[in-house]
């Protein structure tokens, strides 16, 4: 078994997803979202370091995937974006964890086939992989595509490779079983 902790950064609003990879399956484990969006600025980024450290050591997670930044229209927005992803992977790296990262436009061709698809076909699309009863919040959603992303990603690369390295060795050979 391997546990994917997908990270969906946010300055406001940080979702985290985690999946275990079983086999050849995947299993929802939990989700959700860190919600900041009243405190301080500094608040938030302390906030969100010590509830993704709960968070880690809660879980144990073996590997964690967080999502890239978006730079939209402002560069304030990204800049603020740029903090929160430091405090999370931060609190990532303090527990030694490995830390992958992924573009938006990839995570979205990992699951739906094109990099231009909007949230709700993502929010169906991981509904549908990870046999959820329902959508998760649009964050906690976000964050669990992210994981996915992650295995679809080491499992093709693996495959082109034929590196096999620790991580990448066990999480094949689990997913094989």
């Amino acid at each position: 078994m391997t546990l994917i902790l997908g990270i969906d950064p946010g300055s406001r609003v940080c979702g985290y997803g985690l999946i275990n990879v079983v086999g050849n399956k995947l299993e929802y484990i939990s989700s959700g979202c860190i919600k900041v969006a009243d405190l301080a600025f500094t608040d938030r980024l302390q906030v969100i370091f010590s509830s993704m450290s709960e968070i880690i050591e809660k879980y144990q997670p073996d590997e964690v995937a967080i999502e890239e930044i978006f730079v939209g229209k402002s560069g304030v927005s990204a800049l603020k974006l740029g903090h929160a992803r430091g405090a999370v992977i931060v609190a990532c790296t303090n527990l030694k964890l490995p830390v992958h990262e992924y573009p938006p436009n990839q995570i979205k061709k990992a699951l739906v086939g094109r990099g231009r698809a909007d949230k709700s076909q993502m929010q169906h699309m991981v509904s549908a992989i990870l046999k959820l009863p329902s959508a998760p919040q649009s964050d906690a959603a976000d964050a669990l595509c992210v994981a996915v992303c992650h295995v679809h990603t080491q499992l093709s690369l693996n495959r082109i490779s034929g590196v096999q390295g620790s991580r990448r060795r066990r999480l094949q050979e689990e997913i094989k079983r």
